[in-house]
């Protein structure tokens, strides 16, 4: 799983180009209307062509529509890790990387599933499809007809949340009790051998609560996400880290890591606490405003809860089609069409965070602090990987709907862009890792109970695990495509399944010869082999991008990253101060990393140099 929680990045990542030049075209929501800090709002328009190719103008709304909701998500994300690290700084501290540690981090795995399951992947790809197709019917209705729903309590999306959300209270309150009964057994499964298994019972007890708090908060993240409004769920792992945090300062010294276990179960409330303003005031609007209203009738209606995509022609007719599209309000969740649909997406979610219960059971019969220098190494190297993702997380609505209305050559070119930006953003950030990651780890954590012999043994889990970086960057943005097509596809799961048994397969060989760090060399190639299977097949099952050019591309950027590796290697090495080696090789890094890109011509390459340049011409001109 990508955690969106944890550390920020020993370097700042290369600038996104403008979406200008690299976006589909989704109008500004300022130009509506009088410009609001909370919210970005799609437009009827969404589905347009690129901006390169539109001269009327609508790219560069498109541009900064993608660029806020970028940055409102990048910035909130950029806190939440912020706070992240400070999270693992403070266990590290209190802790250090011993069986205390490791028992909180077997109980870790709860909510790291329930941030997978509920916040990130199954319940947003379920829930923002029915709120939004919920939107859609309201916005059709006439102003009188929407005020006479709202008074009659017949408003779509009203009707949608008393349908979900109390069985969806009633689910998940059984599930946690469910797991805090089984406890014992749960830890006995997944960390056999364990020096404290009491008490990672204990701990994992406390996280259980985390499915329930965590399936509501993603609920209401979907929600919010419908309706256009990004700053509140972009927030909550920042409201998680504050109560984690805050937990541990409060109680640790009488509990022990326990505390860090409450911390979670305090950080979940937190997480649901920070969404329900937003939510009430969006559940109890009596009249909708047009500034926070999902595209009308003009717009195929989403094909994920419909069935079908269903055209519709923007005429007057179409206001018909699409209530008739839509008329299924609540029995879409449950019918079995919608429900083939959303098997597939929860099985690939469960496979994909399979890898961390595969990698914490080998790790278990390992000496103490095994797990722990697994868990640091992680979650300072996939930062890169989370940073990547930003852009193909802002997009992947409009190439859902780009899918939807048939222009899959509008598609391929967001979907081969986007591959492109984020394996410039990620390679750049493994490159940094490997070249400098005993000063990382020294910088981040080293005080405290956590030694130098833990640094070295978390550095060198943490370069072998960077080798997998890219693969994980392309199965995140990759089961985006295949996802947005509507239909009920296996091949993500089967795709990651494959990857698992070659992690599982490799790691108990590889285990026995590098302890850790085979582990994260089976982790590197199980989501490498994931990723060239889901590479290999999309365009036969989804976004028909071109295979052997993407290929290609990729291939000169891992060659520009292996000259960047070894340049901020030997840079690293030559400055003793850990901080300032850090900074010097990843400047190194970044600029060796462009320069061979570029002669090598390697795609996107140019649209980043232009990004970095521009602020620079920008001030040559306001100077002259």
């Amino acid at each position: 799983m990508s955690d969106t929680t944890h550390s920020l990045p020993a370097v700042p990542p290369p600038p996104v180009p403008p979406a200008a030049e690299a976006g589909p075209s989704v109008p500004d929501p300022g130009a509506a209307g009088p410009a609001t800090t909370n919210t970005v709002t799609p437009d009827p328009s969404a589905v347009t062509p690129d901006s390169a190719e539109d001269p009327g103008g609508r790219g560069s709304a498109s541009g900064r529509f993608l660029a806020r909701a970028a940055f409102v998500t990048a910035a909130l994300t950029a806190a939440g890790s912020l706070l992240g690290l400070l999270r693992d700084q403070t266990i590290a501290h209190l802790y250090g990387a011993g069986p205390d540690t490791d028992a909180f981090l077997v109980a870790w795995t709860v909510p790291e599933v329930a941030a997978t399951l509920l916040i990130e992947d199954a319940m947003a790809l379920i829930l923002v499809p029915a709120f939004s197709l919920a939107l859609a019917r309201r916005a059709v209705r006439s102003p009188q007809d929407r005020a006479r729903d709202c008074a009659s309590d017949l408003d779509p999306v009203r009707q949608l949340t008393r349908a979900t959300l109390p069985r969806l209270f009633l689910a998940l309150s059984a599930c946690a009790a469910l797991l805090v009964a089984l406890a014992p057994w749960a830890v006995a499964v997944l960390a056999p051998g364990l020096p404290e298994p009491r008490l990672a019972v204990d701990c994992t007890r406390l996280t259980a609560t985390s499915i329930f708090t965590y399936g509501v908060a993603g609920y209401c993240s979907a929600a919010l996400r419908a309706h256009g409004s990004f700053v509140a769920p972009a927030a909550i792992y920042v409201a998680s880290n504050v109560g984690i945090i805050s937990t541990m300062l409060l109680a640790g010294a009488e509990t022990g890591v326990r505390a860090a276990g409450a911390g979670v179960a305090v950080g979940g409330v937190f997480m649901v606490l920070i969404q329900l303003p937003a939510l009430w005031n969006r559940l109890t609007e009596r009249r909708p405003t047009s500034g926070h209203e999902p595209p009308p009738a003009t717009e195929t209606p989403p094909a994920v809860l419909t069935g079908t995509p269903v055209p519709v022609p923007a005429t007057a007719t179409a206001t018909t089609a699409t209530v008739t599209a839509a008329a299924p309000l609540t029995a879409p969740l449950t019918s079995p069409v919608v429900l083939g649909l959303l098997v597939p997406v929860i099985a690939f979610a469960l496979s994909r965070q399979s890898q961390v219960l595969i990698e914490r059971f080998l790790a278990a019969p390992l000496p103490a602090g095994a797990i722990s220098h697994l868990n640091y190494a992680q979650k300072v190297a996939q930062i890169p990987m989370t940073l990547s993702l930003m852009l193909c997380t802002v997009t992947f609505p409009v190439v859902a709907r780009a899918m939807a209305a048939g222009e899959t050559d509008r598609a391929r070119r967001r979907v081969e862009r986007d591959l492109a930006l984020a394996g410039i953003i990620v390679l750049i950030g493994a490159a940094t890792v490997i070249s400098c990651a005993p000063q990382i780890i020294e910088v981040l954590f080293q005080r405290g109970e956590f030694h130098a012999a833990d640094t070295a043994a978390t550095a060198a889990v943490m370069r072998v695990y960077a080798l997998g970086l890219l693969g994980h960057t392309l199965v995140g943005a990759l089961v985006r495509c295949y996802f947005s097509a509507a239909r009920p596809l296996w091949f993500p799961a089967l795709a990651m399944t494959a990857g698992l048994a070659l992690t599982g397969g490799a790691g108990a060989l590889l285990v026995g010869v590098w302890g850790v760090r085979g582990i994260a060399a089976a982790n590197a190639l199980g989501i490498t082999l994931t990723a060239v299977l889901m590479l290999g097949a999309l365009r036969r099952h989804s976004v028909p991008v071109r295979t052997r050019h993407m290929t290609g591309g990729l291939a000169k950027l891992g060659a520009a990253a292996a000259a960047a590796t070894g340049s901020g290697w030997l840079c690293a090495a030559l400055v003793p101060s850990p901080a300032l080696a850090t900074l010097t090789a990843g400047l190194v890094v970044t600029v060796v990393f462009l320069v061979v890109a570029r002669a090598l011509k390697a795609p996107e390459t140019d649209s980043v140099l232009r990004s970095l340049a521009r602020p620079f011409s920008r001030k040559l001109a306001d100077a002259r």
